[in-house]
């Protein structure tokens, strides 16, 4: 997928492809480096030097039985809402990896991790924190129902963003920037519309408010 030879193209093209699966780490961790790893195994995409362990296959059987514990996990109540706070600093470590994984090896070590430190930290960080937002939005609003639809979207849409970060970068990147768009209007527009409904109540809603009518015959002056 990428060559060694330094190119600003080939340079974007790995961010992209980076940017794509550091935010599939948002939804889930593991997802993202096995896809990684069975393409890499594969021939399909050409990892850096110093990263080739994870196109191996006791990494893939790691990183394989790691998704598979972390997607049942997910669908347990109470267990999802505590794998959230543990996923946070996890997503972004995995999604700096994986960038700087593709990132040609002709880049310095200190330029790299800045790149992947911000570009693929940055999308894992931006990512997850909407999932835990939403995840707290379903289960305020449906006492947990709600979590395991939420979980099943998240597991899918890890997995059609990860496979199309290594074959489509570009359109990878297009998704999870109108995902996260999307995700933020509809977010402003809820806590737009809570806030104007708490006003609302704090003007109109008087709780035991009486009117008083006072007859003409004792009304002074």
């Amino acid at each position: 997928m990428y060559s060694e030879t330094l190119s600003i193209s080939g340079l974007l093209l790995a961010l992209c492809a980076g940017v794509g699966l550091s935010a599939a780490c948002g939804f889930r961790v593991f997802v993202p480096p096995l896809i990684l790893g069975l393409a890499a195994k594969a021939g399909m995409v050409e990892l850096s030097s110093g990263f080739q362990w994870i196109g191996s296959w006791w990494a893939i059987a790691l990183f394989g039985t790691a998704m598979a514990v972390e997607v049942m996990a997910y669908y347990v109540p109470g267990l999802d809402n505590l794998l959230d706070s543990i996923e946070v600093p996890a997503a972004i470590i995995a999604g700096t990896v994986l960038t700087s994984a593709l990132i040609p090896a002709e880049i310095s070590a200190p330029l790299r991790w800045v790149l992947s430190i911000i570009a693929g930290g940055g999308a894992a960080a931006a990512v997850e924190a909407t999932t835990v937002t939403t995840r707290a939005g379903t289960t305020m609003v449906t006492a947990g129902c709600g979590n395991g639809i939420l979980s099943t979207l998240e597991f899918i849409g890890s997995l059609v963003v990860s496979v199309l970060a290594v074959f489509l970068a570009p359109l990878a990147l297009l998704l999870v920037v109108f995902l996260l768009v999307w995700i933020a209007k509809k977010f402003v527009n809820f806590f737009s519309n809570t806030s104007d409904s708490i006003d609302d109540d704090g003007i109109y809603d008087v709780p035991h408010a009486r009117r008083v009518v006072i007859p003409p015959g004792n009304r002074e002056g």
